[in-house]
């Protein structure tokens, strides 16, 4: 397998990249989707909503986790997770900048 030149690609791109494949999961976003819902919930939530096993829900809030867009408190002997807004805010703004940058008057085909 061929090694992935990310050096080639602007910070901006490495970012929407790794944000884009953090969200590729209909898991992660039917997590987000129940987070922006309930504006908190704990793990044991997330199994009983999305009907996945614990350790296959941790795996997603662990990936969400690594790109910042959720954190967790840990409350007793369970996390309560919920959307990092300064984060949401940088995302929702990156592909904001990214979807109206297309101009409808291109006509390639």
């Amino acid at each position: 397998m061929g090694v992935t030149k990310t050096d080639l690609f602007t910070d901006e791109q490495n970012k929407l990249a790794q944000l884009a494949k953090a969200f590729g999961h209909p898991a992660r976003i039917a997590i987000l989707q129940h987070l922006l819902k309930t504006n908190a919930c704990i793990n044991g939530d997330l199994v009983d909503e999305i009907g996945l096993a614990q350790p296959t829900i941790s795996q997603h809030l662990r990936a969400l986790r690594e790109i910042g867009v959720i954190h967790g408190t840990i409350e007793g002997v369970s996390v309560s997770y919920c959307i990092n807004p300064e984060v949401w805010n940088e995302v929702k703004e990156l592909f904001n900048e990214l979807f109206s940058s297309y101009s409808s008057k291109t006509n390639c085909c």
